[in-house]
């Protein structure tokens, strides 16, 4: 395994890491984190996706509201549909196992009527943030165990692009919203996948107070290391990090759909007032 500071290195590319940083065999597993998107058609043991959803459910829950829900998809078909959904991702058709991670209303909904209860707070922008952070902390904890049992895994966020379509594709009830999906599987070793730097530390780390003009140089430094990495990585990009995330977010037609996100949601039963 790559030693503890060579992982520091590659996650902070061209920035000075701190070697003072404590380490273990935890910490390693989770600096060594990459996305992968070409996945071995080899099934998983018998259990995974299960010992996947305990982990999940050990994450941290709101007020132990458990507003998240899992669907684990299998079929070639689905995964098929799902795909051409999320921009048509290949790795989704070839991943053996996709998870759809879900803000989860409806059981709260439900619940609440078979004691004659009114849900009126289910209503609110709170709940449904609180849902979609629950969702995301479950699949966070999901991605560490798979890391830890030797398998890859990548976001898809793209799922996103068409909420109403992945309702209907995964039988959703209203007040169930698709946050994003997850690949698992067996990473082909054949495709080389490095670790993606991140920005300075000092980019996000705040002491006391929040400073953004004291990032510009952090920022630069980045925009070179990203530049390193692709070129590394043979990878013709063209521009900065800088200049890809400004035109992520440049027009409405940058979010790739989500732009409409308000109304989709509305569409599926939440109100977000």
């Amino acid at each position: 395994m790559t030693n503890f500071t060579e992982l520091l290195n590659h996650r902070y590319g061209a920035s000075p890491a701190n070697t003072a940083l404590l380490g273990n065999d935890f910490i390693s597993s989770l600096l060594s984190h990459r996305s992968i998107r070409a996945y071995l058609s080899d099934a998983l043991p018998p259990g995974t996706l299960e010992t996947l959803v305990a982990a999940a459910q050990s994450a941290s829950t709101s007020s132990n509201l458990q507003t998240w829900s899992v669907v684990a998809v299998e079929d070639a078909k689905r995964k098929e549909k799902l795909s051409q959904l999320a921009s048509n991702q290949a790795h989704i058709r070839s991943c053996p196992l996709f998870l759809v991670w879900l803000a989860d209303l409806a059981r709260l909904a439900h619940i609440s009527e078979s004691r004659g209860l009114p849900h009126e707070g289910l209503d609110y922008l709170e709940m449904f943030l609180m849902a979609a952070i629950d969702a995301a902390l479950a699949a966070q904890n999901a991605v560490v165990a798979a890391e830890s049992l030797g398998l890859g895994t990548v976001y898809i966020g793209a799922l996103r692009n068409k909420p109403e379509e992945v309702a209907e594709v995964l039988s959703l009830p209203k007040h169930v919203f698709a946050v994003f999906g997850l690949c698992v599987g067996y990473s082909d070793r054949t495709i080389e996948t490095a670790i993606k730097p991140r920005l300075p530390q000092t980019a996000v780390l705040h002491r006391e107070t929040y400073k953004l003009a004291e990032q510009e140089e952090d920022i630069a430094v980045y925009n070179q290391a990203m530049q390193a990495f692709y070129k590394s990585q043979n990878m013709n990009v063209p521009g900065d990090w800088t200049e890809h995330s400004a035109k992520r977010v440049a027009f409405a037609e940058s979010l790739s759909g989500r732009d409409r996100l308000r109304e989709a949601l509305k569409n599926l039963g939440f109100e977000l007032r």
